[in-house]
């Protein structure tokens, strides 16, 4: 994003728990290589975040294994995710990676919040969460995958 837009953009506050933070930073850091937009607007989200212990995080805020629907602003379309670590992700399935341009603009958000974010081909598009439903046990548990990503714009 010009800086220009940055400036304009909307970044509410986020909220994280220290395992979903710690994980995060890996995977941007690991990542960074072969997707640095991805990897550089998870990292500078993840370092603006407020670090919470895990049982400390609010249940309306998206966090790994939350189940999310969003309002996407520029399509005028509602949909209903699973944001997942990359070894879980399955388009198909409705989960989308943690690595993937929407998966990273959701986490820490909170339901009623929206966000500006960059899409593949440089337009910037308002995301909003709408819902957001606690992960199912053992959901992108620490042991989970982290295979390819899944790219979503």
């Amino acid at each position: 994003m010009s800086k220009e837009t940055e400036a304009g953009a909307l970044r509410p506050q986020l909220v994280m728990s220290a395992s979903d933070h710690g994980r995060l930073m890996a995977l941007a850091e690991a990542t960074a290589r072969r997707s640095p937009l991805v990897a550089r607007l998870l990292l500078e989200e993840v370092d603006r975040a407020d670090v919470v212990p895990a049982g400390q995080v609010p249940a309306d805020v998206v966090a790994v294994g939350s189940f999310v629907e969003f309002h996407d602003a520029t399509t005028n379309e509602t949909r209903r995710v699973q944001v997942v670590l990359p070894g879980e992700a399955d388009i198909a399935a409705g989960r989308i990676s943690v690595l993937s341009l929407v998966g990273a603009g959701l986490m820490g958000l909170p339901v009623g919040q929206a966000i500006d974010w960059p899409t593949q081909d440089g337009r910037v598009r308002r995301l909003t969460v709408l819902r957001v439903d606690a992960p199912a046990p053992g959901a992108s548990g620490p042991g989970g995958g982290s295979g390819a990503a899944i790219a979503m714009t």
